[in-house]
């Protein structure tokens, strides 16, 4: 689907199919697989202060050097794992979002015990159906953060979570469809 409109953070980067298929395929659609929800909270914390599309660049060997983002088997990494994910380079090597993530696992894996499924979690927070833009909105009207991100971003920090703040919450809302972002004009807009 090469000749659609898409929303802002496309438009500059046509040329990259990895942006273009992220966002026609995955950016706004909800998901509710507790690993897919693990995996898409741990890329949005290591998107933090860099561009979104040097970490969907790093996707595939984040997968590779996370196993999967399986919590149970992250939540057991060590420091041999540390050191493994310190050296290598195919994915973001800061030492305290490695190790945000692995404390996150063992967080992830006690709220899945209490909600029965994380998404269960997400769900005693955050309204369903998903909040859509209305025609109007514009790029601007686009907020990095909301009241609802405020309130799970301070939840997560209460239950031992890091590299949460609130506006990479409203970021990981934003990519599992908690929220709908899509502009009028984007062909996945439904307002």
């Amino acid at each position: 689907m090469a000749d659609v409109a898409r929303c802002w953070w496309v438009d500059g980067t046509r040329a990259d199919p990895r942006m273009r298929a992220y966002h026609d395929a995955e950016w706004g659609v909800p998901v509710s697989d507790d690993i897919e929800l693990f995996e898409r909270l741990a890329l949005e914390s290591f998107q933090a202060g860099l561009s979104w599309q040097t970490i969907l660049n790093k996707r595939g060997a984040f997968r590779a050097a996370f196993r999967g983002f399986d919590p149970a088997t992250v939540s057991a990494f060590d420091d041999m794992d540390r050191a493994r994910l310190m050296a290598d380079p195919g994915i973001v090597r800061n030492r305290a979002k490695i190790d945000a993530t692995i404390r996150n696992a063992d967080a992830f894996q006690t709220v899945v015990a209490e909600f029965g499924s994380f998404d269960a979690y997400l769900g005693s927070i955050v309204r369903r159906p998903p909040a859509r833009l209305p025609v109007t909105a514009t790029i601007a009207s686009i907020p990095a953060r909301t009241t609802v991100s405020d309130a799970l971003s301070k939840d997560l920090r209460r239950r031992g979570f890091g590299f949460v703040g609130s506006t990479i919450v409203y970021a990981f809302m934003q990519s599992v469809g908690l929220v709908d972002d899509h502009l009028a004009g984007c062909f996945r807009y439904r307002g």
